[in-house]
């Protein structure tokens, strides 16, 4: 049976790519383990009264090249192992893409769609003290993630600010504008998604009007991909998310999917304008150009991915697909643009917002796209050469340029004492 343990699997992905590196075995170990894993149980009051204990993770995998950066999700599946394997694949993302960052990640194992608004703020404060020596502008920034947002970043701004007794927005990123944020990040991520595809496509020598896409996922990222799949002629025709997948030929109206989600607790369940399918993970194989997974990890595994019959897959969630489902997608002539490269989008924003943090500014919208657009094209490029110079799949390509980078750092930096 395939092993979708996150951290088993990002551990996979790594090795591929050090083996065509030829990474010393010193360097290979350091690179694999975590700097620090933090476990925090903390109590909180609920509303009814009573008093829950809560576990939170805090994992800061390498900063040879920055601070530690990464975000911090709320979800019950939560678990070590997976905050583990996201740390490491934030590390590798911030090399690839060339911003002066390492990485990180945190989580709360909890429910909050079944917390009150106050529930959730008063879990948010507790758990930024328990980490709070260990976070900050030069040292870790936390970002929203899984059922997080920019509120949640404004209440740990406010509560990392009120312990060191002055103002401390650079403490996280994905805040609202006036409060510090940058503008374009909210969408940022979902367009680092679209603005990959299309350089793909180009390179493929392929026109967007009239090709197809499905999206897996209809959150932030999913949303804005969409969105600007459409935007440039591509035809939307399957969209998902934890409730349905629904699938139109004839396209989808994504605006209006998104309306009715607004209205019906985020979700597209009861949506009328497309047919649903079931179970809602056959949304993968459907016949596409392009699929986009933005949704959880191990979506495309070995069972399924030689269903898939789309020509060009994007990453726009984390850990999408598997090591074994690779291999498959590989031998079928699928491309396959990997998360550390297609979901970057948001910790370029990220990186930005903190650069305007500590400069005291605030760039324009505008800037801000180009800018983001710029990284995004070099790294593909990057990523795409390599990965036919060395007749590997991209996965591999992105890996050696993030690993070859941050073993540079380290060797240079020396190992002290």
């Amino acid at each position: 049976m395939e092993n979708l343990n996150p951290y088993q699997i990002a551990q996979v992905q790594f090795d591929r790519a050090a083996d065509k590196l030829d990474l010393e075995p010193w360097m290979r170990d350091l690179l694999k383990t975590p700097d620090r894993c933090v476990t925090v149980n903390f109590p909180v009051k609920m509303d009814d009264g009573s008093v829950k204990v809560f576990t939170g993770y805090r994992v800061q995998h390498n900063d040879s090249r920055g601070p530690y950066k990464g975000g911090i999700r709320f979800s019950p599946e939560v678990s070590l192992d997976e905050v583990k394997a996201l740390a490491s694949w934030m590390t590798w993302k911030t090399a690839l893409v060339d911003v002066p960052f390492g990485g990180a990640k945190g989580g709360v194992v909890c429910d909050p769609s079944k917390m009150s608004r106050a529930e959730i703020e008063r879990l948010t404060r507790r758990f930024t003290y328990e980490i709070s020596d260990i976070i900050g502008p030069d040292i870790d920034i936390p970002a929203p993630d899984v059922n997080t947002n920019a509120q949640i970043m404004s209440w740990i701004v406010d509560t990392y600010s009120m312990i060191q007794k002055r103002n401390v927005f650079g403490v996280v990123t994905g805040k609202p504008t006036f409060l510090g944020g940058s503008h374009g990040r909210s969408e940022a991520t979902g367009r680092g998604v679209a603005t990959v595809a299309l350089e793909l496509l180009k390179d493929e020598g392929l026109e967007p009007k009239g090709l197809t896409a499905v999206v897996q996922g209809f959150g932030n990222v999913g949303y804005h991909a969409a969105r600007i799949f459409v935007e440039k002629g591509v035809k939307v025709i399957g969209i998902s998310d934890i409730s349905t997948a629904m699938y139109n030929p004839d396209g989808i109206d994504v605006e209006d999917a998104r309306k009715y989600a607004e209205k019906n607790d985020f979700l597209l369940e009861g949506y009328d304008k497309a047919e649903h399918l079931s179970p809602k993970e056959s949304i993968l194989e459907v016949e596409t150009d392009i699929l986009i997974p933005a949704a959880v990890e191990n979506q495309i595994t070995m069972k399924n991915a030689g269903n898939i019959k789309a020509k060009y897959v994007v990453e726009g969630a984390n850990g999408p697909t598997t090591p074994g489902a690779d291999k498959i997608l590989y031998e079928k002539g699928i491309i396959v643009v990997p998360d550390l490269l297609a979901n970057a989008g948001g910790v370029i924003v990220s990186y930005f917002e903190w650069v305007q943090n500590i400069q005291k500014e605030q760039w324009p919208y505008e800037m801000v796209v180009r800018k983001l657009e710029e990284k995004l094209i070099s790294a593909y490029k990057n990523t795409r050469n390599l990965a036919e110079e060395e007749r590997v799949d991209m996965r591999t390509a992105a890996y050696m340029i993030a690993i070859d980078r941050v073993a540079k750092a380290i060797r240079t930096r020396g190992i002290y004492p």
